[in-house]
């Protein structure tokens, strides 16, 4: 029988904006308290406590989200955002707190992460009387990090190398919580704040918004700092199959070991490692501040970016929630057989497929040297390390067993990438649970819905329920959207490489 209930519950669009509006009053008063401890976005020697002189808070739909835009034309090397130390939330700054401090030095083998994490979680569980709240109360409810997937959304990922990173990540996560465990009920954390869900929610915090600093390994929360979206690395960053070469270079010298994938640098020296976490920022001791500083040009109204160095997509994922659709750091591995890694110098993690199809100079360099035959490989080790060919049939056999192996990959994933790119292109028209009901009847990969639907034990709904989406049933969405926009761009690398290979072979016959 209808009550009439249903009329009275806002649609999902009108939920949404009430959402918004909530989000927007929160950020209002957090830019507000921000500026007030003395965050600037100035260019004065003297910081004045204001923002909005070179960045204000924007929304851009197809980059990002919420970010910071220029509010004026800024200039590359600018100083744009100064957040002074006394305003980055540490493990030293919240270890002030006596209690606090006396229960973590009980637990010296907790990691300083784990440590940070406990703070957080205790910060939290002061509520209003916390100095952090405002801060607090601006920090995102859910995150997206590979530690936060479900078992229906780890398993999306189709391909066994991101269904591992996914398990590696969430036994890490619960190892981590369990160890805390017994600080955190000392501390007499509320129930709520004990729970698996408040850590991961804590964890993925410190995980995708923390700071490098140079005193602890844990990084810092800084405050309006960590509203800028990531920038991926442009020409002038050192790619990751040129770090290969320098950090895994054979006994014998090699002269030049880029295959024109990546731009060429001069030193060493700027390789940024993945511990440095920012690129264009960082602590200076002389003002005792977070600076940032452009990366580039901006006009105004332009989104600013930060660059927090070079991650392949699964990594973003794991430490930051997002991926990109066109990463040019991003890189595929295939399964090579043990006589692969034994018959050359070259580390595993340097034997890959490049986001733009090609083999890595080190996996054709391995393959060309296994294909050789074992008494031969001596005399020609030079040659392939140096990435020569070694002759146009050993590089048409390399080509080849590349091509197959990656389309025996392609071939064995459950969906193909018509039918991901049916699917995603679907998921804009998900407003309640009608629309994913009537999207299994439409969809081709409509047994991998029904599996969404057992998942979240909604299939025993009927078909003409107009059901809100709950927050929960919502982010088990985006994170399943994410897991196949991976997946898609994983096929499309062992495709284009197929294409690639085909290409090269063509031309050597």
């Amino acid at each position: 029988m209808h009550t009439g209930h249903t009329a009275l519950q806002p649609s999902p669009l009108q939920k949404r904006e009430m959402e918004e509006q909530e989000e927007g009053m929160s950020l209002e008063s957090f830019l507000k308290w921000a500026a007030d401890i003395g965050v600037s976005d100035s260019t004065g020697k003297v910081p004045c406590n204001r923002l909005g002189h070179s960045l204000s808070l924007s929304y851009f739909p197809h980059a990002g989200g919420r970010g910071l835009g220029a509010v004026r034309d800024l200039r590359k090397g600018e100083l744009i955002l100064r957040v002074p130390k006394s305003a980055l939330m540490t493990r030293e700054s919240l270890l002030k707190d006596y209690k606090l401090s006396v229960a973590v030095n009980k637990h010296p083998s907790l990691s300083s992460i784990q440590i940070l994490t406990v703070c957080l979680l205790y910060e939290m569980g002061k509520g209003k009387s916390s100095w952090w709240h405002p801060y607090l109360m601006h920090l995102p409810r859910g995150y997206d990090i590979l530690a936060t997937f479900g078992e229906f959304e780890k398993q999306a990922f189709q391909a066994a190398d991101a269904i591992w990173a996914a398990e590696k990540a969430i036994l890490k996560a619960k190892l981590d919580w369990k160890e805390a465990n017994q600080l955190m009920e000392e501390l007499k954390l509320k129930p709520q704040l004990l729970t698996f869900r408040a850590w991961l929610w804590a964890a993925s915090t410190i995980s995708s918004r923390t700071l490098h600093i140079p005193w602890d390994e844990a990084g810092c929360l800084c405050p309006v700092g960590d509203l800028f979206n990531y920038a991926a690395p442009g020409e002038d960053t050192v790619c990751s199959e040129e770090v290969d070469s320098w950090m895994s270079a054979p006994p014998f010298q090699v002269s030049s070991l880029s295959n024109g994938d990546c731009a060429q640098t001069s030193s060493m020296e700027q390789f940024d490692t993945h511990d440095q976490r920012l690129t264009d920022g960082g602590y200076q001791e002389d003002v005792a501040a977070y600076c940032f500083y452009a990366r580039q040009n901006y006009t105004k109204g332009e989104q600013v970016l930060l660059g927090y160095g070079t991650y392949t997509n699964l990594e973003l994922l794991e430490h930051y929630g997002f991926l990109l659709n066109e990463n040019s750091n991003d890189k595929v591995f295939i399964p090579l057989e043990p006589e692969i890694y034994s018959s050359s110098s070259w580390p595993k993690e340097s034997l890959y497929i490049h986001q733009n199809g090609r083999p890595s100079f080190s996996l054709l360099s391995a393959l060309r040297l296994w294909a050789t035959p074992s008494n031969k490989r001596r005399s020609v080790g030079h040659l392939a390390y140096s990435g020569s060919l070694l002759s146009t049939e050993n590089e048409i056999h390399v080509l080849k067993w590349i091509s197959k192996k990656c389309n025996a990959i392609v071939k064995n994933l459950p969906t193909s990438i018509e039918e991901d790119s049916l699917l995603l292109s679907s998921f804009d028209e998900i407003q309640d649970l009608h629309s994913i009901l009537e999207l299994g009847k439409a969809v081709l990969a409509s047994r991998e819905i029904w599996a969404f639907l057992e998942a979240n034990n909604l299939q025993n709904v009927e078909s003409d329920s107009n059901l809100l989406l709950s927050r929960k049933i919502r982010r088990s969405i985006d994170r399943w959207k994410l897991a196949i926009q991976w997946r898609l761009r994983y096929k499309k690398i062992l495709l284009d490489c197929i294409c690639y290979c085909t290409e090269i072979i063509d031309s050597l016959l």
